[in-house]
């Protein structure tokens, strides 16, 4: 069998693209904005304390603080007229950009933006009712924040558009929408289902690179097509929110989760073999032997992606959610029962973090089996042969008419699974001598740590091509389905009115942020003195 391996025009137009990606030039020292390290050390600090908070994807985490950032300072200053430095300074506070790494140039484009969307977004809302108003304005921040991050780090968005543009094309080949006759439609779900389910795109970055595609960047239309844009915005915005909703992105999504592990490791070789990509890519046993050593070293990442995501789930479960419930178990149980039950307080404190740690420890990672795989895979998305697109075809169709009384029996049959479960875990409690309040403390515990515990093994499968579920695992799901349930509607659900998120975004941050400021202008007002004086 021949060890070589001829690339496809996809790949060679990927390898091109890689290499000509523009090196960021650095910044100027005289050009450079500068922070002190006092105020950078408590911004910093603040938002290591803000986003445990609220759990969030790490690659969603900056995007969310522009946007957070945005609103405090566009309610302090309705025209946002010199904001754009200010927003920068806080991002490089919280290192959500190095030192140095933003200068008055970036100042300048960041307040153009600024300038060009508060223009439109009040040209947008004029007239319109109230809740048409809060709709179109928040669709348009999500745009906003997003053209900020892109634009402070452009390399980074260049390259993701570049690596989306490839499995977009390897993938769309497999895809046939049974109910869709027309072709761009197809190319659009798939667009879609790549960023969501490859990058992890929440619906704001969705929007906006959907928005992108169609439209180009809102900050560097023509007037023309400004106009154009507010005259078809309502248009716009359904098509956007509509094609969001679609059932087909999560259908086709199961395709690029499949081969997601593969898409990764092939994203690394590129990124660590620049200078001899092609020797690489061409040679079989070259390229197996760069994807065996870059599995094993993921694998090993990823038991420690494991035990970081393992304790950054606790003490957001913790912060947000076993703080007050231990705070309100302690008083109702005195109120109620004229005591507290010490026994049960412990389990109730001790039995999170244990089954946390339990679930980590158990986590399983890939073998040698699956890095042979991921190999096989790989050549198939970069070879010439069409192979790949031939060997699969993934249909995609709209969800056909249930029999009504199956849906029932299976409704029927899913509540059952709750009353199992529930019951066999009061019966424990009752056994153990938990009261009341005790019991849906400990029921509150475990659906939020199983719920954290199931996101967290999600990250050791990321890299598992083909992942095969132990023979015990339908009974494993009897039991913990209900669970997740309620761990997922306690996390998502009761977690939109979170009150330390609440207090620390009204209460905290718009003071703390004026004191870290303050301490910033003394900071420069004393170096501008001491430069006077040399």
């Amino acid at each position: 069998m021949s060890d070589n391996i001829e690339l496809s025009e996809y790949t060679k137009a990927l390898i091109e693209t890689l290499k000509s990606l523009p090196v960021k030039k650095p910044v100027d020292d005289l050009n450079a904005l500068e922070v002190s390290p006092t105020a950078s050390f408590f911004g910093l600090l603040y938002e290591k304390i803000r986003n445990a908070i609220e759990y969030r994807e790490e690659s969603l985490i900056r995007r969310a603080a522009i946007e957070r950032i945005l609103k405090r300072r566009w309610l302090l200053n309705p025209s946002l007229e010199g904001e754009a430095e200010n927003i920068l300074r806080e991002l490089l506070w919280a290192r959500y950009f190095p030192p140095g790494s933003l200068s008055e140039d970036d100042v300048e484009k960041v307040q153009q933006i600024l300038d060009r969307y508060l223009v439109f977004i009040k040209k947008i809302i004029a007239g319109r009712d109230q809740k048409t108003k809060e709709t179109f304005t928040q669709f348009l921040i999500s745009l906003l924040t997003c053209e900020i991050e892109e634009t402070l780090a452009p390399q980074e968005a260049l390259k993701r558009e570049y690596y989306m543009y490839f499995i977009f094309q390897v993938l769309k080949g497999k895809v046939k929408l049974v109910d869709e006759k027309d072709e761009s439609l197809r190319d659009l779900y798939v667009f879609l289902a790549v960023d969501k389910f490859y990058f992890k795109s929440d619906k704001n970055y969705l929007r906006y690179h959907l928005f992108k595609l169609l439209h180009g960047k809102l900050s560097e239309a023509s007037e023309e097509k400004l106009q154009k844009l507010i005259f078809s915005f309502p248009e716009i915005f359904d098509f956007i929110e509509k094609s969001l909703d679609s059932a087909y992105i999560d259908k086709i999504g199961k395709l690029v989760k499949k081969e997601k592990a593969a898409f990764l490791i092939l994203e690394e070789v590129l990124e660590t073999n620049k200078d001899n990509l092609e020797e690489v890519l061409t040679s079989k046993s070259e390229l197996e032997r760069v994807v065996d050593d870059l599995c094993s070293k993921n694998y090993e990442r990823t038991k420690e992606k494991v035990k970081t995501a393992a304790i950054r789930g606790f003490i957001y479960i913790f912060l947000t959610k076993m703080g007050l419930a231990l705070i309100l178990e302690y008083p109702l149980s005195l109120y109620l029962y004229g005591k507290v039950d010490y026994f049960t307080l412990s389990v109730n404190s001790l039995f999170p973090p244990f089954l946390m740690f339990a679930i980590a420890v158990f986590t399983k990672t890939p073998n040698k089996e699956n890095t042979k795989r991921i190999f096989e895979r790989i050549v198939h998305f970069i070879d010439k042969s069409p192979q790949y697109e031939k060997k699969v075809a993934l249909i995609t169709k709209k969800p056909k008419e249930k029999n009504p009384a199956l849906i029932f029996a299976f409704t029927v049959f899913y509540g059952l699974t709750f009353v199992a479960t529930f019951s066999l875990i009061f019966y424990i409690l009752d056994l153990l001598r938990f009261n009341l309040i005790s019991k849906l403390i400990f029921v509150f515990f475990v659906s939020l740590v199983s719920f954290f515990g199931y996101r967290v093994r999600q990250i050791a499968k990321e890299y598992f091509l083909v992942y095969k579920q132990p023979l015990y695992q339908p009974l494993v799901d009897f039991f913990f389905m209900p669970i997740l349930s309620i761990g997922k509607a306690l996390s998502q659900e009761i977690g939109r009115f979170n009150f330390l998120i609440v207090f620390f975004d009204f209460i905290i941050e718009a003071p703390f942020k004026l004191i870290v400021e303050v301490i910033e202008e003394w900071v420069r007002f004393v170096r501008a003195r001491k430069e006077e004086i040399e």
